[in-house]
């Protein structure tokens, strides 16, 4: 459900990270044939000391909303068939707790090489979603919310965006498959305890200046 405090303040228990970026889902190769040409990885700015000083009961939720527009497939319909209506998909997903950088990279490109969209090959978050990849991946907007320890949530700062098969890669005869596509990530964070600031950390972080209240 919708939240306005959340939607319009940021408090110190509270915070929400926002990206608009491009990329080129798809590419030529040099002997013949398309494949897939860009992901993006994140680096979060989450405030590791904070987050690993709270106590191991405390419970934190993360929220990931993925939002793009795709160009439908011209006489088909529905998403039944993802190469025929969809002209390119999108995923994300998150680094585990405990798995090392350079595996959740080898795992995100395992699953664009095999178009499994899941998970081979290494440790899966997936028992932290309320949702899951199977349920979430339908259509253009894709929400989860990640439920965890502050101490997990800490390590696992890093978030991947990455394409999957479309028309505009299977129909190269009309000549899309070097479109750029654009899309919006939401990435928030909310501990239980009002009293912590993970707000302030990450601001410094990423340069936004905090107001200062002075009595006059």
């Amino acid at each position: 459900m919708p939240n306005l405090s959340h939607a319009l303040y940021s408090a110190s228990n509270n915070l929400t990270l926002i990206a608009q970026q491009e990329l080129q889902p798809f590419d030529n190769k040099d002997n013949g044939g398309y494949k897939t040409k860009e992901m993006h990885l994140y680096d979060l700015p989450w405030p590791k000391e904070v987050l690993q000083d709270l106590p191991v009961t405390i419970n934190v939720q993360m929220r990931v909303t993925l939002s793009y527009f795709i160009e439908p497939g011209l006489g088909e319909i529905g998403w039944k068939d993802r190469y025929r209506y969809a002209s390119y998909s999108l995923r994300f997903d998150i680094k585990s707790p405990g798995e090392a950088k350079e595996d959740f990279i080898k795992r995100i490109n395992m699953a664009v090489r095999s178009e499994d969209e899941g998970h081979p090959g290494t440790q899966s978050a997936s028992k932290y979603w309320t949702i899951g990849s199977n349920g979430r991946d339908k259509g253009s907007i894709h929400s989860d919310i990640w439920n965890g320890s502050a101490a997990e949530l800490a390590d696992s700062g890093v978030i991947a965006i990455y394409p999957v098969t479309g028309w505009w890669r299977e129909r190269a005869y009309l000549e899309k498959w070097n479109r750029k596509c654009r899309y919006a990530l939401i990435v928030s964070i909310i501990t239980p305890e009002e009293k912590v600031d993970i707000y302030t950390p990450v601001a410094n972080k990423v340069g936004i200046k905090v107001p200062i209240s002075i009595n006059i």
